[in-house]
């Protein structure tokens, strides 16, 4: 029986709508092509540019758009041009992660070979790990409500048992999902400053509290800095690493730097029931109404929407589109000859996306 699905579409601000065209047309395509599942999508205003007209950053209607789709798609949002009145930026992709409780903000990251990289590689090693930040609280638990005064400013870190359990949960089961599918081999990272931070110690102690439930699977701990470290000397030994809201923020910059740039970093913000899924870059409104933007971030966080779905609601063809989608951008990524210019070539956005067409339908 063939299911159908909802989608919420934010299309964002600056190159926002460029990205998200291409992608639901992608999808679009392949959803006509199935038999077991059909995709609808609705359209939800949101974003700085529908803030500076209406002075509605997120609307209601928007926001019920979002709860009571199937799944999410948001594209870049913010514009550094457009700020509310206390000169926070605007950011509705937050404001939704807190409403809908999207606790596990997942950032994969892989290095194929013939990728370019920064890394200088060893032969025959790949990277391909996944970073599990925390996307509700940690030290963006107060944003945009910092205290402020004169002579000090003050920003409130929290890490709660009811949220930390979850997400804990939600990393020990990727890992077991990716070691059964050959991805990985069943290992978790603690990523934390339990050594200075008493608050940490807590995330620590739950970490170890869920571990102990997965003796099939390995765990271990390591410190926020000797991370960063590692993630440049010697990626390819991460397998699942699950970290605080603000040191997953930073980690997952420096995994897209090891990509190549943001421009293939996709990212989901999941939770019980919702998910969120979206680019790690922002709106680029230097090069927005050029044709310039790289696509293939929106494209492969549209294939982690697809494999998402797929799991949640057991429909084996959508989880198997969804990887086909991801291998197809890998593939025009590794073969070199259509990439955009933040990755090295000429190509504009409707190109690379029709490369990501033809590697799925006519390859």
């Amino acid at each position: 029986m063939k299911q159908n699905f909802e989608i919420a579409v934010f299309d964002g601000d600056g190159i926002g709508p460029e990205i998200m065209g291409p992608t639901v047309d992608i999808l679009t395509r392949m959803a006509a092509a199935s038999d077991d599942y059909g995709l609808s999508f609705t359209p939800a205003p949101a974003g700085a540019a529908h803030y500076a007209k209406t002075g509605e950053s997120l609307p209601a209607a928007s926001m019920e758009t979002a709860r009571n789709s199937d799944a999410i798609l948001l594209s870049a949002m913010g514009l550094p041009s457009v700020r509310y009145a206390d000169g926070t930026e605007i950011s509705p992709q937050i404001d939704i992660r807190k409403e809908l409780v999207l606790f596990a903000g997942v950032r994969p990251v892989t290095i194929q070979p013939g990728q370019r990289t920064p890394l200088d590689m060893p032969d025959g090693k790949a990277v391909d790990f996944v970073l599990i930040r925390e996307s509700t609280e940690g030290l963006f638990y107060t944003q945009g409500k910092g205290e402020v005064t004169k002579d000090e400013a003050r920003e409130t870190l929290l890490i709660t048992r009811d949220i930390s359990e979850k997400l804990f949960k939600f990393a020990f089961n990727l890992a077991h999902d990716r070691k059964k599918q050959g991805r990985g081999p069943g290992r978790v990272t603690c990523v934390d400053k339990a050594n200075v931070f008493r608050a940490f110690a807590f995330f620590r102690e739950m970490f170890d509290a869920e571990a102990a439930k997965h003796p099939e699977l390995t765990a271990d701990h390591a410190y926020v800095d000797a991370t960063a470290l590692w993630m440049v000397m010697k990626p390819w030994e991460f397998d699942v690493l699950v970290t605080e809201n603000m040191f997953g923020d930073i980690l997952s910059d420096l995994g897209a730097g090891l990509m190549g740039g943001l421009g293939l970093a996709p990212s989901a913000d999941i939770g019980l029931e919702n998910a969120v899924f979206q680019p790690c870059h922002g709106s680029a409104p230097d090069i927005a109404g050029q044709g310039l933007a790289n696509p293939l971030a929106m494209i492969l966080s549209a294939a982690m929407m697809l494999d998402w779905l797929g799991l949640k609601h057991d429909n084996s063809a959508m989880a198997r589109d969804g990887q086909r989608l991801r291998e197809a951008v890998e593939h025009v990524v590794a073969d070199g000859r259509v990439l955009t210019r933040d990755l090295g070539g000429t190509a504009g956005t409707a190109e690379a996306a029709q490369a990501v067409t033809d590697a799925l339908f006519v390859a």
